[in-house]
Formats: C-alpha cells, structure tokens, sequence
C-alpha cells in the first residue's frame, strides 16, 4: 500500500507497533490495520493452542449513562438491558425500522467511578463495529431523548483482545494476581499505572478477555502483554486470523453475514433478541416473521471436494439452480477444509443438506453443517 494511500486512512493508536512487528497492513473499512504478521495459519493456531493478541482499537465506544439511559436502550436493541447488573456484559443487536441489522454490537454495564455518582444506574459502554461508528452515532443522537447523556469516545479509548486457551494463566501473571471476569463480565482492574476495562467476552470460541484503556496508553500496554506473555507463546495477529477464528465458530460479521436487509431472526440470532419487551425498534417485523416463518436463513457449509478457498459472493446452487451466494468463506486451519457462511431458502437450510459452490466456474460439492463448524476435541 502506497503511502499517500496510507495517509489518508483512520489509525489505530499501535501503528507504529505493528510496522514494527513486521506486519503487513491493509485498508480495512478506512481504517490502517493489520490483516497478519507472522502468518495467517500460524496465527490462527497460535489462537487454537497458545495466546494471541489483537488491536481492537478500530472499534467504536459510546459512553450511555443517566437516569433514562436503560430505558432508552432497550427501545433501540433487541436484547434485555434490564438483565445487566453491574459487572455484566451482552451481545445484542440495532435494527432499522423494517427489522434489518444496522449493527451487532456488544452492551457493558459498570460503574465509573466506583462511587455511585450515577445513582446507582451505573454506566454503559457500547463498543461498535468500526465501519458503522459514524453511522451508529448518528442513529443514536437521532433517537436521544430526555435524561439520558451520549458520547462518543472513539478517539479516547484503545482496545486490545487477548485470546487463547493459555489467556486465565497469562491474566494471572499479567495483572499481578487479580482474577479474571466471569465470562461476559467486566471489571476495572490497575495494571502498571494503568486503568483498565477488562472484559470477557470475545469472538474467537477460546477463552481470553478483552482490554479498554486510555489511547495514550496503548503502545505501553501492548508492549506489557506481550512481555508477560512470551512463556506463553503469545503472538501478535491480525484480521486474517480474526476472520478464520470467528468463521469456524459461525459468529456473523456485519456487513458480509448481517446487513440492513437481513433480520436476527434469519441469521439464526434469534437468542439475542427479546421479543417479551414491549417495544423496540424493529419488534414488529420480527413478530411477524417469527409468525410466519423466515424465508431465508444463514447457515454455515463445508466443502466436500478439494477446492480453492470459497469466498463471499460465490454462487450456492442446488440442483443446479442458484439458490444463494456466500456471505463468507475462507480456508479453516483447523478442519483443513474450505468452510462459510450463506443465506440460503428456509425449506434447504438444514444440517446434512447436499449443495454445490460455483469457484469462478467451476462447481464443487459442499453440505450444510450445524453450528459451530470447528469444535474442541
């Protein structure tokens, strides 16, 4: 990549970390990242075995406090914020007014300050898909209403996920003994001089944990989990590898596998919506098809045949008539095979269903699979 090119694309705060690391850096949704450094497939099975660590910083966080802040989000997501005490996290969904998913995003629930300067509500951090920042923002102060306070704090925080089987050991060493969160959980923890967000969710099907922190602090961190981290085999990795990882598990990426014009309810996330809540944007369409069932659904594939790695957009036929396209595809490291994700007609979109794969012309047989597509032996 040229470097008036470079110039004009968002930076995380670790730039210059990963320039020297070696990595190789991409334009990924205007922003300057790394897509791998020592090797995709090495990557990703140091994420399998060891310890991995990843710049998150792209992500956007929106800061939601006040006395109508939990009200006021529940009417904009599809999962129950009343069920987040403090020290708790959820996955959950923003649709547009006929159902479709503007952003997946992820709700914490903590307390600033430690003092119940809040009266007690707490605060919530909303992190964001970096390519929807603006976008969400904007959907969010055009619904703000009275007694609740929005901000956006994209430019204050860093983010970092350490992920891996060896991730409870490392923390241990790592933050001088403290515990991590239970999983789905956040806490605020000191580490050198630094306060951290430390929460427990994250996108890889192992273990770890993920870090918020002052921007200025980034570089100092990062350099700190990855000393701390060398006995345990830690490796810096990029989005190549986040993309195999989070493959093999089916988690949905915005903008290949959910879009403005597919529902929770066809991309098989129906478990994060609550449609007990009175109201919330989107709820009625939802309703409806889950009356009526979905036309479509997402669903994960494997192919059969020896094949070039499938990619999005690649035609799905069956019987030899399209019936779909993939919204993701890729080589698993882990099953040696070529797997993704495609929205396919409800009556075919069943576990053990025979399909084919159109690689730039050529048809090689593949099969839907059940979730996830990648499971610890």
């Amino acid at each position: 990549m040229s470097s008036e090119a470079n110039s004009s694309l968002k930076k995380t705060p670790l730039v210059d970390e990963h320039v020297k690391a070696g990595a190789k850096l991409i334009d990924f949704g205007g922003w300057l990242m790394p897509v791998q450094y020592s090797g995709i497939m090495d990557e990703h099975h140091t994420v399998r075995n060891a310890l991995g660590v990843f710049d998150i910083s792209h992500m956007g966080e929106f800061i939601v406090s006040g006395p109508a802040a939990r009200a006021w989000l529940n009417e904009l997501l599809t999962n129950n914020v009343d069920r987040l005490a403090i020290g708790q996290c959820q996955y959950t969904l923003m649709l547009n007014e006929h159902g479709g998913v503007i952003d997946d995003l992820i709700v914490y629930h903590y307390e600033e300050d430690g003092e119940g300067e809040n009266g007690g509500e707490g605060v919530y951090l909303l992190v964001v898909n970096a390519s929807k920042i603006e976008e969400d923002f904007a959907w969010l102060q055009g619904h703000l209403r009275e007694g609740v306070s929005f901000e956006n704090r994209c430019d204050t925080y860093a983010g970092l996920a350490v992920q891996g089987p060896r991730a409870v050991d490392f923390f241990a060493k790592f933050s001088g003994g403290n515990t991590l969160p239970e999983r789905n959980g956040i806490k605020t923890v000191a580490v050198g001089g630094v306060t951290l967000l430390v929460a427990r969710t994250g996108y890889t099907g192992e273990d770890g944990f993920e870090l918020f922190l002052p921007a200025e602090c980034a570089a100092k961190t990062w350099s700190a989990i990855l000393e701390a981290g060398a006995e345990f085999g830690i490796k810096p990795c990029g989005l190549g590898a986040r993309d195999t990882l989070r493959l093999e598990m089916c988690y949905p990426l915005n903008g290949s596998d959910l879009s403005p014009e597919r529902s929770p309810l066809e991309a098989g996330l129906g478990f994060f919506v609550d449609l007990e809540k009175p109201s919330f944007i989107g709820r009625d369409t939802l309703l409806r098809q889950k009356a009526e069932g979905v036309p479509s659904r997402l669903v994960p594939l494997r192919m059969l045949d020896k094949s070039p790695p499938p990619r999005a957009h690649y035609p799905v036929l069956k019987n030899g008539e399209v019936v779909g396209e993939l919204s993701s595809g890729s080589l698993s490291p882990s099953l040696g095979a070529g797997i993704g994700m495609a929205y396919l007609p409800a009556g075919i979109a069943r576990a053990n269903e025979a399909i084919e794969i159109d690689i730039r012309g050529r048809r090689f047989a593949a099969v839907v699979e059940k979730k996830p597509l990648y499971r610890k032996s």
